[in-house]
């Protein structure tokens, strides 16, 4: 049995923080999932406010939204320039640790923002020849597209997963992510990880870049107790231009890691894997 889905274009990880990119001014650049205070959640592109107040985790809340964007006219918000989240993460509700032994203390940390493409890579010189690269804006960003293949192991008891993406941020460093059905849950959420290990892509001039990994059990049935189903893939930009193993960032949600590609809403439900 095998699927294919077509990638959509974002900005944003969970709700909290609204995006995993921000202007200067911080105001988050959102694409994807806006709650609004009437209870609406729907796919759509806004400026949010930096002063947006998170509700407690896994509730809707609202976003102070400043400007509706449209993806397909940007006008002159298509230059504008992309940044990191700072530290500690703005409009934070999702208190995951993503690298327990690697950054133990990434909650306590504080980090100015910094523009995507000039974003500090740790321990690097200025000899060691990093690869210069222009101001990543909206207008490139949205640019991106992607196309995910997954086929089920004959015996069942695993899948392969195949990406191919176009027009991401050339010369860049990308990791794959994926998203299971207890991560974002309130009580004892499980640690989102990489979608393979390692979990990393190259892009070429073009920004095309092309990605697989088979991972065990990845569908188990979800009335088993120990059920934790994948429901979502995510491409992340990595702004450090840095791996980090069994952990998908340091800091995740904008500080390190920027979701560029994913699924809309939660797929795989058709594919059944067994231990």
């Amino acid at each position: 049995m095998s699927q294919t889905f077509s990638l959509s274009v974002t900005t944003q990880g969970p709700l909290y923080p609204p995006s995993e990119v921000v202007n200067e001014r911080g105001d988050f650049i959102v694409v994807g999932r806006i709650p609004q205070v009437e209870g609406t959640l729907s796919w759509g592109s806004a400026i949010v406010s930096s002063a947006t107040r998170p509700p407690p985790f896994n509730e809707l809340g609202a976003y102070d939204v400043q400007r509706w964007i449209d993806p397909e006219n940007l006008g002159e918000l298509a230059d504008m320039v992309l940044h990191t989240l700072p530290l500690p993460l703005p409009s934070n509700n999702y208190t995951m640790l993503f690298a327990p032994e690697q950054r133990p203390s990434a909650h306590y940390e504080h980090r100015p923002s910094f523009p995507l493409h000039a974003a500090p890579i740790p321990d690097i010189r200025a000899e060691d020849g990093r690869r210069p690269q222009s101001p990543i804006t909206l207008g490139i960003w949205l640019q991106a597209s992607g196309e995910l293949k997954v086929y089920l192991a004959d015996d069942g008891r695993s899948a392969r997963f195949e990406l191919e993406c176009k027009h991401l941020i050339p010369y860049s460093l990308y990791t794959v992510m994926s998203l299971r059905q207890h991560d974002l849950r309130v009580d004892r959420p499980s640690r989102p990880g990489p979608l393979g290990v390692p979990n990393v892509f190259l892009t070429d001039a073009e920004g095309v870049g092309r990605y697989w990994a088979v991972l065990p059990n990845p569908f188990p049935d979800a009335n088993l107790p120990d059920s934790n189903r994948i429901i979502n893939v995510i491409v992340l930009y990595m702004s450090s231009q840095m791996s980090h193993g069994g952990a998908v960032g340091w800091y995740g949600l904008g500080a390190d890691i920027h979701a560029q590609l994913k699924l809309k809403v939660d797929e795989f439900s058709d594919f059944l894997t067994r231990g």
